[in-house]
């Protein structure tokens, strides 16, 4: 079987109504599987995992596309996590059987039948027609509140859709790229300025790991059984690892927890946002237990999955 993934991410963090119906738009395609959908509401954004045949999965995102931007109003969103509209991205990831240029492709399709929707849409990183817009940070500068003025300059026409700024919707960003690893380390710490301070030694763009890109955000409140249910306030380094081949999770971990360290504040813990490749807890073993050899082929499941 051939099997591309695709990655959307709404920002829609709150409403489970409206994310269960955006959802559906995926369950109702039989030869696209929905993996997992991960909601926070701090940042306001949610991120859905699907995989299936190319032809399908375009075909289950452009669904799902014009039902996220039917549902969510961007004139109301508040959010930690920086964003550009309604569905802020949607990447494609060959992850069996696929090319990445067939990736490419499928994204380029998809760009364009939501430009034919009235969408002003970017591509981004593989699917990149601009250097200047391969990086989607350099994308979302400005972020939804600066939309209007972004597409009022020419050197930001879309690639696709028109160049006309709609408040309720934005604008969507496509693009296919490499697995992606979405990592946060929480903090026990109110100082939202140590979070940053933080993710400013971690990012690559200001001189910290390669392939990195982090910020410091402010988590409002954090309930469950680890603090008996009652609320307390965290900042968080929140984190794109754009390839944990060359920096995995251990190295971010480590750098992040000794430099909390330094300021008497520990770590509460960490998450994975959605679905990872099985090699990034291959690298994550290797560390910790101080077993360079380790592979996932002394997993029994995995050599069983193997014979399937």
């Amino acid at each position: 079987m051939r099997l591309l993934e695709c990655v959307p991410n709404i920002s829609e963090g709150r409403d489970p109504d409206k994310i269960a119906s955006i959802a559906g738009e995926v369950t109702k395609h039989k030869k696209v599987r929905l993996l997992n959908i991960s909601s926070d509401r701090d940042h306001h954004r949610s991120v859905f995992t699907f995989v299936g045949e190319p032809e399908a999965v375009k075909e289950a995102a452009l669904a799902f596309t014009l039902k996220a931007i039917e549902l969510i109003d961007m004139r109301e969103h508040k959010g930690e996590h920086p964003r550009l509209g309604a569905v802020d991205v949607v990447p494609f990831v060959p992850i069996h059987g696929v090319e990445m240029a067939e990736a490419v492709g499928i994204a380029r399709e998809l760009g364009k039948d939501l430009g034919k929707a009235g969408i002003p849409i970017f591509y981004y990183e593989e699917a990149a027609l601009k250097s200047g817009r391969r990086e989607l940070p350099a994308i979302r500068k400005g972020e939804y509140e600066g939309l209007n003025e972004k597409l009022e300059d020419p050197e930001w026409k879309p690639d696709e859709g028109p160049a006309v700024f709609s408040p309720k919707s934005g604008a969507t960003v496509v693009g296919a790229r490499f697995p992606l690893v979405a990592y946060n380390v929480n903090l026990k710490s109110q100082d939202l300025n140590l979070a940053k301070e933080i993710a400013r030694k971690v990012r690559f763009k200001d001189g910290g790991f390669p392939h990195v890109r982090a910020m410091g955000v402010e988590l409002s409140a954090k309930s469950g059984s680890a603090s008996g249910g009652k609320e307390k306030r965290l900042v968080q380094v929140s984190m794109n690892l754009t390839n944990y081949q060359v920096t995995n999770i251990p190295k971010v971990y480590d750098f992040i927890e000794t430099e909390a360290l330094k300021h008497g504040v520990e770590v509460d813990g960490s998450e994975i946002v959605g679905l990872i490749p099985l090699a990034v807890l291959e690298g994550i073993a290797r560390h910790y237990l101080k077993y360079p050899q380790f592979s996932t082929e002394q997993v029994i499941e995995q050599r069983i999955l193997e014979f399937e």
